[in-house]
């Protein structure tokens, strides 16, 4: 997958398909809200799995009811890439399996 930086156009554009997910600043962000701490918790474990099969991970930020994710190539100098948006595709389908909204 490229790390090749994407233009903001770009990444609103590719956004439109990932509900929730915003670009703030030059990361792409989201925050899910779950039914419990322990559904919660149970998704931060997912994603870091989803994290270690794509071998990119983000700042993941588990809450009593809330996960938050806060993703950028590293090797793009800190670009939003083809990487990110992958991450947050496997995120947002993984999520609903948790009560997420």
């Amino acid at each position: 997958m490229s790390a090749e930086p994407l233009s903001p156009s770009e990444i609103d554009r590719r956004l439109e398909s990932l509900p929730g997910w915003a670009l703030e600043g030059d990361r792409i962000t989201r925050t899910f809200r779950l039914p419990s701490h322990i559904a919660a918790a149970a998704l931060t474990v997912h994603i870091a799995r989803i994290q270690d099969e794509l071998n990119h991970h983000s700042d993941l930020t588990l809450g009593y009811n809330t996960v938050a994710l806060s993703v950028h190539t590293h090797d793009a100098g800190g670009a939003v890439t083809e990487k990110d948006l992958a991450l947050a595709a496997r995120v947002a389908s993984a999520a609903p399996a948790h009560g997420a909204e």
